[in-house]
């Protein structure tokens, strides 16, 4: 689940540093344009001496434009609101954008796009993964056990490491209707040839306790020495 939340920040973070790059390209290019078409008004301006816009005008102010891609796609215009005619050039937002030198965010977007491929993969390889998982009494104490696989997982699904003994004892408690066995069971199907393995089974249950109680909400309890119970704790 923490490393899903980590990718889902990293993702956000390339998406903002994407927009925020593709942006700053633009509104370096918006300056220039701007700056550019007014250096060209000016001068055009100057040389005509007139307000008065013609294809002579068109013509100087392309003429002094510097940007060459500029050239034809900016609009020359006349404000006549006030009292005297003001000429002014205009670009769209498209043109300024198909001018800005957008590699940089265009790397980007990629870096990005690739993550985000990347977590769908990583996605689809867990869900392809996740076998029908038999629950213990629906989620006993946040572990589940998967009899096709017979292993033990945590909430998260992260998978339970136990030795070959615990890992018996487990399933043992499992598949017991009350969570509990007896001393004499547990002996009896874990060391069969063994006449006493009260120090076998002790060593066990000390080892085995901090497995579970880490891994989950469930504790062993000690019924005298004579039994041993799987609770929540």
């Amino acid at each position: 689940m923490r490393q899903q939340q980590c990718a889902a920040i990293i993702l956000f973070a390339l998406i903002i540093a994407s927009s925020l790059t593709s942006f700053g390209c633009y509104s370096c290019m918006s300056r220039r344009v701007n700056e550019d078409m007014n250096r060209a008004l000016a001068l055009t301006m100057q040389e005509q001496q007139s307000d008065v816009i013609c294809q002579d005008t068109i013509r100087t102010f392309n003429s002094h434009l510097q940007i060459a891609d500029l050239k034809g796609k900016a609009i020359l215009a006349v404000d006549a609101r006030g009292k005297r005619f003001k000429a002014y050039a205009h670009c769209s937002e498209a043109t300024i954008f198909s001018l800005s030198d957008q590699r940089p965010a265009i790397l980007m977007w990629s870096i990005s796009f690739l993550w985000a491929m990347y977590m769908w993969y990583r996605r689809q390889q867990g869900k392809a993964n996740m076998l029908p998982l038999t629950t213990i009494e629906n989620g006993f104490g946040g572990l589940t056990y998967s009899e096709t696989e017979g292993l033990f997982y945590t909430a998260d699904g992260k998978t339970v490491e136990l030795t070959p003994m615990q890992q018996q004892l487990m399933e043992m408690f499992y598949k017991s209707p009350t969570h509990s066995l007896s001393k004499k069971e547990i002996c009896d199907a874990l060391w069969p040839k063994k006449p006493d393995a009260s120090d076998t089974l002790y060593t066990l249950i000390r080892r085995l306790k901090p497995v579970v109680e880490q891994h989950s909400q469930l504790k062993i309890e000690s019924n005298r020495g004579k039994a041993y119970q799987l609770k929540i704790n």
